[in-house]
This record gives C-alpha cells, structure tokens and sequence, in this order.
C-alpha cells in the first residue's frame, strides 16, 4: 500500500489508507484510544477502538511513547465535531522506532523550554509544526528571491568564504589557518561581485553565508549569517537600485501570500503589500527623531534605539512597516560608497528598514579609481596594499551598484520572531558553535 500524506485524507474518506508519521499525543479511555499523529504536512486524531483495531495492535498502544514513529492502516471518517473535521480509525498500528522519555526539551505549542536547550535538540524542537512553517517559510524566500533575481537576467555565483582579501579593516574577521598562513572567513562577497560585474555579467548575486568575529549579544546579531548579495552594472544612480529592491520586495510578500498561506496562517502572520516605500534622508530622520527627543549629531549613524523609534514614527506618518534610509554621511560609510552630488558629505547609499529593524543595505559604487583612492585615504587606507581590488578599476569598469540582504533578518522581522535564532536552524553566536 502506497503512503497517504495527513493532508490528503480528505480525498480518501472511507477509503484504507497508510499513514507514517510521529506520535504527537496519546491518550488512553480504555476502551477507546487516542492518538494524534504528525508527519510533515500537518497532524491528524487517529483513534483504536476495543474490538475493531485489531487486538495486538490496540494492547501495543499501552506502551507506544510520545515522538515514536509508527506507521497506521486506517480508515478516514468524517467528524465535523473533531477540530479537523475528520479522524482516522485504526485498524491495526506498527511500531518502526520507539521514543525514548523522557524528552530533553518539550516541543509543544505550549512549551517553556528556552531557545538554547531548544537549539541543542533542534532535531526534535523542528517537529512542532510551527516551526517547521518558520523554515518552510525561509526556503520559500530563497527561492522566490532567486527566480525574481534570475528573471531579471542575475546571475547566480559562487564566491569563495576563505579569503585573503579585504576591502575594510579586518577587526572584525575570523583568521583561519590555511596549511600555515593566516587567511579569513569572508565578511561579505562584496569584492567578488564588483569582480564579476567588471567581468561582464553586469548582473550577478549570491546567497551564501557570511561571517563576522563581532561579539554582539543581541537579538539581532549571529557571528554567521546567510545573506542575500546582488550587484547591478551601469545603474543611472541608487534610486534605481531602490526601486529594483522595492519592486523585489512587494514580489516577495505577493508570492509568499499565495505560497505559504497555511503556514503564515498557523504562525497568525499578515502584513500589508507595500505601495510606495517612504524614502527620507538621513538629515530628515534626525529632525523626526529629535521631535521625540532622540538627537543626533550631522555625522552620527542611527543607533538600534533610534532605528525603532524611527520605524514607530514612520508607521504612524506614512503607515508603513518599510522605510528607505537615504543618503549617509560619507563619515559613517566605507570608503567605496559614492558621494552625493547634492551633499558633499553624503552618499549615495541607504538602509531598508522593517518594522524599525535594518534589513538591506545598498549602494552606488565609486568606479573612478582616481576618486575611490581619494576617499580610501580619507579614511586611511592605502589601495596599494588591496591589489587584488584596486585592479577592478584599472580595465574599464561601468557605474555599478549593490544590495546586501540578511535572510535571517527578513525571515525574523517578517514572521514577528523575538529573536534571530528563531529564524536560523543551527544559529552561531559568539557563544554556540554547535550542534
């Protein structure tokens, strides 16, 4: 007999089928036994009555354990007074691997075990379906956001994570041994794809993890992260870049309405698709900001607190969750950011940000090599000793730009998760390097 997923009963009522899946719940009147079965589309009451499952099969019962795998042949009934509407009668029940109790953490909706005794047993926190709708939820992103890039003439790539090259300082990179010389996990793909948009893709993007040796606890922060990198080759200015992540965006949230609707159901997630994303200046955030008593100075970056007061104030004047940030000042940006024409000290450059939460950061890039090693000293830096990148700029190289996303931070500002290691299987904080 072939397998029937949970999610399929309904196209089997009165019909015997094979069900394979977890225990979720067992409860035993005697005569009557209930048992709530699990696989990765869903749950369902299946139930054994004395007399009509079969005899070894209901006494066995009395000794199956919560998380055990079992494999039922049953009949799928309708019950409109069962929360599922439908419940499955067993006719008989086989053990394959028996559970062990009691479990190390409790996977239920209504469990109280904290994030870490969670993340050390992922393998059993990841039964519960909610969040197993976080990830269905996640891979969905990577792939609507690949095919958005890919329609749009993108090219995939895949760049090295151990590497020589750095563009700004290395404080905050992980050195790696590397057959005895010192090499580094890689920050940012960045370089890579400045190389391969002069290389003449003109388009190019990476989904990949990125490093970064930071010791920040925060809900926030994860020492590796997988980010979402596109580069784009002769773009007029960052608005065009803007309005391309704009247009990505509200692709994205369209999409996943009509993809993941039972899973932003089961987690109680609805966002609005956004129109027109506000876009405010740097200098026009601060003045909002100190309207509500947070000032900042004319070089000053928005701290976290300032971005989520910043996000309230948005909400309330534009009713929007998303806001553009434009125009930094050059003293808070690296040195390769091109500066605004309108403001010497401004770049062309901004931050996306969700519900007062940083998720994208972008750029035009400066390709003049004459003016990039202007600004590289600004800031005291020297190209000569960056060869591998200074040549990017010897042999003709177009305007370009670049977008970096974290998946994790959309994943977790998207589905309302208090912390980004909800967003993230196997986490890595300055803390956890395993499982």
């Amino acid at each position: 007999m072939e397998r029937t997923l949970i999610k399929d009963l309904k196209d089997n009522i009165g019909k015997e089928v094979l069900l394979k899946g977890w225990i979720q719940e067992l409860r035993n009147l005697s005569k009557i036994k209930f048992l709530i079965l699990r696989d990765r589309t869903g749950d369902m009451q299946t139930l054994a009555f004395k007399g009509d499952t079969e005899e070894e099969s209901f006494n066995a019962l009395d000794d199956f354990t919560k998380e055990s795998v079992v494999e039922i042949i049953g009949t799928p009934k309708e019950n409109k007074t069962s929360h599922w509407g439908i419940e499955v009668m067993i006719k008989n029940i086989k053990m394959v691997s028996l559970s062990e109790v009691p479990h190390p953490i409790d996977n239920s909706d209504k469990s109280q075990t904290n994030i870490d005794k969670r993340i050390d047993y992922r393998f059993l926190d990841t039964r519960n379906l909610k969040k197993q709708a976080i990830f269905k939820i996640r891979s969905k992103i990577v792939k609507i956001v690949g095919t958005y890039l890919e329609s749009n003439e993108f090219t995939n790539i895949q760049t090295p994570k151990m590497t020589t090259i750095g563009v700004e300082s290395g404080a905050d990179l992980f050195t790696v041994d590397y057959f005895g010389t010192p090499i580094y996990l890689s920050q940012s793909p960045q370089i890579y794809k400045q190389m391969f948009v002069v290389g003449g893709f003109e388009r190019v993007y990476e989904i990949a993890p990125v490093f970064r040796a930071e010791k920040s606890h925060t809900t926030r922060h994860l020492t590796e992260f997988t980010g979402v990198d596109f580069e784009m080759a002769f773009i007029k200015d960052e608005i065009e870049l803007m309005n391309f992540v704009e247009e990505m965006l509200v692709d994205l949230l369209t999409k996943l309405k009509e993809e993941c609707s039972s899973e932003l159901e089961l987690l109680g997630v609805e966002h609005k698709i956004p129109e027109d994303i506000p876009r405010i200046t740097m200098g026009e955030a601060k003045a909002l900001l100190a309207e509500k008593g947070k000032k900042y100075t004319e070089e000053d970056d928005l701290d976290p607190e300032g971005e989520k007061l910043l996000g309230e104030i948005v909400k309330e004047k534009y009713g929007s969750e998303f806001v553009f940030l434009t125009n930094f000042p050059f003293a808070v940006r690296p040195f390769y950011c091109m500066k605004s024409e309108a403001d010497s000290n401004g770049t062309k450059s901004f931050d996306l940000l969700f519900n007062g939460v940083e998720i994208a950061t972008g750029t035009q890039r400066e390709h003049q090599l004459d003016v990039l090693e202007k600004q590289a000293k600004g800031k005291g830096l020297d190209l000569d000793k960056m060869p591998e990148y200074k040549d990017l700029f010897k042999y003709g190289c177009p305007p370009h730009g670049g977008v970096g996303f974290g998946l994790d931070r959309i994943t977790q500002r998207l589905l309302k998760l208090d912390n980004i290691r909800e967003a993230v299987l196997l986490p890595r904080d300055p803390e956890r390097m395993s499982p």
